[in-house]
């Protein structure tokens, strides 16, 4: 295993942050894995499974099982965690500017745009080489100016190069779902099994370029523009995983999500053991343009009627918002079918909030399809 310090801008006099990753098998021309956790620095699920994780990996390393390189980045983002206001932490959005933290990465197919053409030929193994090459001409280009911008260049150029890339997630209040690309969904099927995953939400370009997207985004690109001449592979398997609620965090949650990982990477010949079977699928995958959200025309105690994971018919309560000034008492319903996959924490709904989503198997959103 190899330890890396990369690293980050110092935003003011007398401070200083870095991103340490960690680095396991030979990488020597195997497949590469890169897992980062915790990107919102309030989501702490994933930090604890790409701690049970690097134990695992230590494990398979000493018994000479790893095949490739497989690549943990725990705290991708020392910004957030340092960000707390009267005992709470603010990890979701940067303080300074207000940006989420998972939006705004390095669009890779806009940077590799002008030069990539020219290097593709008929062999789709060394298009994928030549992809990559542009990837890192590009991003070895660009110069950050914040502490922010230095922290998405860190984090691309240690995975831009990936075959699979995990970016371990939770939700306010869900149940475990995934978000990926639909032109990769029959690879990323495996770890929906392993994980359990409830809803598996596909769009290939949400809007936003957030950290795993961008990934798989340009290689769906590319085949777009250049496929009818070049065989253009996916040479970027990408996930968002949405490993439950912010409070879900314990010993026992953390190891079985690290297996159904260890599984997965074991199912793509990563790590050499036994594959385990795979379990059935959940629920079948459905477009994010489906995911149809519940909002409340007005405020009130937020009383939820159904469980998150649970499959909800249209027409079922979801929740009740109950105004203890005029004794009122409005349902809100869903109007699709689907598993409810994630809901808001809050217990107190202002007019307009967003309650709760239902994975619907009908697409009719368009534009931006991700929250704030």
């Amino acid at each position: 295993m190899q330890t890396k310090t990369h690293p980050l801008i110092s935003p003011t006099l007398g401070t200083h942050r870095d991103i340490t990753s960690f680095h396991y098998g030979p990488g020597n021309g195997g497949q590469k894995i890169y897992i980062q956790s915790s990107l919102h620095a309030d989501e702490l699920p994933g930090m604890l499974v790409a701690w049970r994780l690097r134990r695992h990996l230590a494990e398979f390393e000493k018994a000479g099982k790893l095949r490739g390189e497989v690549v943990i980045v725990p705290v991708p983002n020392p910004i957030g965690l340092n960000q707390n206001l009267h005992g709470n932490q603010l990890g979701r959005f940067e303080t300074n500017s207000g940006v989420n933290f998972n939006r705004n990465f390095y669009d890779l197919a806009a940077l590799i745009a002008p030069r990539i053409e020219a290097r593709l030929g008929k062999d789709a193994a060394a298009n994928k080489l030549a992809v990559r090459a542009a990837m890192k001409e590009a991003l070895d280009e660009q110069t950050p100016h914040t502490e922010l911008e230095a922290l998405r260049l860190a984090l691309q150029k240690l995975s831009y190069d990936a075959d699979v890339v995990l970016d371990l997630h939770c939700d306010l209040d869900a149940t475990l779902h995934l978000y990926t690309n639909p032109d990769i969904w029959n690879e990323v099927e495996p770890l929906a099994r392993y994980l359990d995953a409830q809803a598996s939400l596909l769009a290939l370009n949400s809007v936003g370029n957030p950290f795993d997207e961008i990934h798989s985004f340009c290689w769906s690109d590319l085949r777009q523009k250049y496929g009818e001449r070049f065989p253009i592979p996916n040479g970027g398997i990408s996930v968002t995983v949405e490993l439950r609620s912010q409070h879900d965090v314990s010993y026992e949650l953390a190891e079985k999500d690290a297996q159904g990982i260890v599984n997965y990477l074991i199912q793509r010949g990563v790590i050499d053991a036994p594959a385990p079977a795979q379990p059935p699928l959940a629920h079948a995958a459905t477009p994010l343009a489906g995911a149809k959200p519940i909002v409340t025309p007005l405020s009130g105690v937020l009383v939820f009627r159904a469980k998150v994971g649970a499959f909800v018919e249209a027409g079922e309560p979801i929740a009740d918002v109950v105004d203890p000034l005029t004794d009122t008492v409005t349902t809100l319903a869903c109007t699709t079918a689907g598993v409810l996959y994630a809901r808001h924490i809050t217990r107190f709904a202002t007019a307009g909030l967003e309650v709760a989503r239902i994975a619907g198997a009908k697409a009719y959103r368009t534009g931006s399809l991700l929250s704030a």
